[in-house]
């Protein structure tokens, strides 16, 4: 019955009617199953740095060494998968990955890993996620026709936040008996399915644009590309403020659950529970024929006040509530952001401003992480939560009113 429910909406050009195409539904296959593993993985560090040291400024300053690349590199990586062959840059930087997990994996159940060795492994986690990322999300443009290439874009956020469902809620459930290792092992095997699918695509169906030439400046090149469009100049703004500060509840729900909750675990379930909202945010922008940059104002805000209403739940139920709108929000902010860049950027571009996207997203993490780490171990765990939210909501209001006036 699901299955013919699919098919019927792929027919009639819904939310999933970029899977028509079979390098789009191969490679969102693997991309689901692998995404899993890296949930998992995500998740278990949270774990692991949490028994090693008990600090949420830790936590914070690993999730800095993992993002800090993106903020160095994310643009230069853009360039880069911008002028060479995005499925070889992807197999790559997965195989890579894949390496990375296994080897923190097999530290931890031999007891050599420490908290130096988190910092550094996750350095190279960063450095090859930089380079991995504008590649993969530009290797999704290449699967679908230009008319569908939004919708793939959306799913492919639906993709990413829906795994989040599955991957804290299976850490959670095995850290107990396997422990955190045996977590980074299933994670490092997982990379097979995404490079089965890389391995697959089919090489005369890809719609891959002409390669950029070499050179120029890549940093300049995109924000001058936004610099000349208002709308997008306050979406970059915004999306930026937002990702500083109101992305960061992975660094602080472990102790925000062991505080306020008693029970540091409930952190892998108040993930999963978040990740349907995610999912549900995903699949109803990919539903959109076009996107438009009210969608994304309005999703940071729920994003905001969701961040609030979760930070002074008086217990999981509440949380657990909470965190379905938070997700949410934070999804379709997501998957707007990407799908409105896209349709407004030339095919030589895309490359450069997923980059600029992914920077501002990702690449502002190092920044905010440790202040919200930081804020949880010397103010409140509430408040390192809820200072994000009250800010996105600031944000979401200034891009609204930016947004209005550029169009009026």
């Amino acid at each position: 019955m699901t299955e013919d429910l699919v098919e019927s909406t792929i027919a009639r050009g819904g939310m999933f009617r970029s899977l028509k195409y079979f390098n789009a539904k191969l490679f969102f296959i693997g991309l689901l199953l692998s995404n899993v593993g890296s949930w998992i993985q995500l998740t278990a560090t949270a774990f692991l740095l949490y028994r090693l040291t008990g600090s949420a400024t830790d936590l914070g300053i690993n999730v800095a060494l993992q993002f800090l690349p993106m903020l160095f590199f994310g643009a230069w990586a853009g360039s880069l998968s911008d002028r060479h062959n995005r499925r070889r840059m992807t197999i790559m930087t997965q195989s890579l990955l894949a390496v990375q997990a296994l080897a923190i994996g097999v530290l931890d159940l031999t007891h050599v890993i420490n908290l130096p060795i988190v910092y550094v492994l996750s350095g190279l986690l960063g450095i090859v996620g930089a380079i991995d990322n504008p590649a993969r999300r530009g290797l999704v443009t290449e699967l679908v026709a230009p008319a569908d290439m939004s919708n793939a874009m959306s799913l492919n956020t639906a993709v990413m936040t829906g795994s989040r469902i599955f991957g804290p809620a299976i850490a959670a459930v095995l850290v107990g008996p396997l422990g955190t290792g045996w977590l980074f092992i299933l994670n490092g095997v997982s990379f097979t399915a995404i490079l089965f699918s890389l391995f697959g695509l089919r090489r005369d169906e890809m719609h891959t644009p002409s390669p950029r030439p070499a050179g120029g400046t890549p940093i300049r090149d995109a924000l001058r590309f936004v610099g000349h469009n208002e709308r997008l100049l306050a979406l970059f703004i915004g999306f930026t403020v937002v990702s500083t500060f109101a992305f960061n509840y992975n660094v602080v729900l472990p102790k925000l659950a062991d505080v306020m909750w008693g029970n540091p675990n409930a952190f892998g379930w108040i993930l999963a529970v978040s990740s349907f909202g995610s999912l549900l945010g995903s699949l109803l922008t990919a539903r959109m024929h076009r996107v438009t940059y009210g969608w994304v104002v309005a999703n940071v805000l729920v994003l905001g006040v969701s961040n609030i209403a979760l930070a002074w739940s008086p217990n999981l139920l509440v949380a657990f509530v909470c965190a379905v709108p938070l997700g949410f929000g934070g999804a379709a902010m997501i998957a707007g952001a990407n799908s409105v860049t896209q349709d407004e950027a030339p095919p030589d571009m895309r490359g450069r401003l997923l980059a600029l996207t992914a920077v501002a997203f990702l690449g502002s993490t190092p920044i905010g992480g440790p202040i919200t780490g930081w804020i949880a171990d010397n103010i409140s765990a509430s408040w390192s939560l809820g200072y994000g939210g009250i800010i996105a909501v600031g944000a979401g209001l200034f891009m609204f009113v930016w947004i209005k006036r550029s169009v009026s």
